[in-house]
C-alpha cells in the first residue's frame, strides 16, 4: 500500500508510521516540519525492519507550497492508498485572553492545513482510497468540554464537519473518508493540554489502531466521525 501521513514526528503519527513500516509491502511517506526527528523515525523503523520502504519529508503543510510537493509524492508513491492527516496543534489559554490569531492558528493547522492536503492529492487518490482525519473527542458534539481548549475543540470540530462534508461530495469517485475523534493517548499533545494526566492508552497502541483502521474501515464507513476515548481526557 501506498500511504501519506502528516504530523508523523512524534506522538500517534509516528506511531502510526512505525506500524505501517512492520510490512515492506508498505510505501510511507511520513511529512512533518522537523528533520531530527523524522530521521529518528527512520533510524527505529529500519531497526524494526531493515526492509521497511518509510521516506521522511521535512514539509510544513500550513505554510510550504505544494506545488513542490505533488510531483514528487507522484514519482515516488504514483497513486496513494491512504492519506492520514494527523497533523496538528493545540493552545491552551483560558477563552478571556484567546485572542483572533490563536483562533486563526488552530484553524490553520486543524483544519485549511487538511483541506488543503486533500484538495492536492485528489489526483492521487483513486477508487478505494481511503481519507483518515485525525479528529479530537474535544470537537465531538456532546462530549466533556474543557476550560482552555475552546479554540483547539472549535478547530477539531470543523475538521469533524469537513469530513462529513466530503464524503458526499468525493462519493461518486470511489474515494472514502472517514474522521477519528480521539480522546486522551500518551502523548506530548495531551501533556500540553493535561500537565500530569496519565493516559490509559500508550501512544504507540492508538498508533497501531488508526493504522488498522485507516487498512480497512473504509469497507464499513465513509463520512463517519468515530469516538476513540476511553477516557476525555
Amino acid at each position: 500500500m501506498n500511504i501519506i501521513i502528516t504530523g508523523a514526528s512524534s506522538g500517534i503519527g509516528f506511531e502510526t508510521a512505525l506500524e505501517f513500516s512492520l510490512q515492506k509491502e508498505n510505501k510511507i511517506v511520513a511529512i512533518a516540519r522537523t528533520a531530527e526527528k523524522l530521521r529518528k523515525l527512520l533510524e527505529i523503523a529500519k531497526g524494526i525492519n531493515p526492509d521497511c520502504n518509510l521516506l521522511p519529508v521535512e514539509f510544513d503543510i500550513v505554510n510550504d507550497d505544494y506545488a513542490a510537493l505533488i510531483p514528487f509524492l507522484k514519482e515516488r508513491l504514483g497513486t496513494v492508498d491512504i492519506l492520514i492527516n494527523n497533523a496538528g496543534a493545540l493552545i491552551n489559554k483560558p477563552f478571556v485572553e484567546t485572542t483572533e490569531i490563536d483562533l486563526g492558528a488552530m484553524l490553520q493547522s486543524n483544519v485549511v492545513a487538511h483541506f488543503k492536503m486533500i484538495q492536492n492529492t485528489l489526483a492521487l487518490l483513486q477508487p478505494g482510497s481511503h481519507i483518515v482525519n485525525i479528529g479530537s473527542m474535544g470537537g465531538f458534539q456532546g462530549s466533556v468540554k474543557f476550560p482552555g481548549l475552546a479554540a483547539y475543540s472549535a478547530s477539531k470540530a470543523a475538521l469533524h464537519a469537513l469530513t462529513e462534508c466530503l464524503a458526499f461530495e468525493l462519493a461518486e469517485t470511489g474515494i472514502k473518508i472517514n474522521c477519528l475523534a480521539l480522546g486522551s493517548a500518551q502523548t506530548e499533545m495531551l501533556e500540553a493540554a493535561f500537565p500530569g494526566y496519565q493516559s490509559p492508552v500508550m501512544a504507540f497502541e492508538m498508533g497501531k489502531y488508526v493504522a488498522d483502521f485507516a487498512r480497512t474501515a473504509h469497507k464499513f464507513f465513509n463520512g463517519k466521525i468515530l469516538p476513540v476515548a476511553v477516557t476525555t481526557p
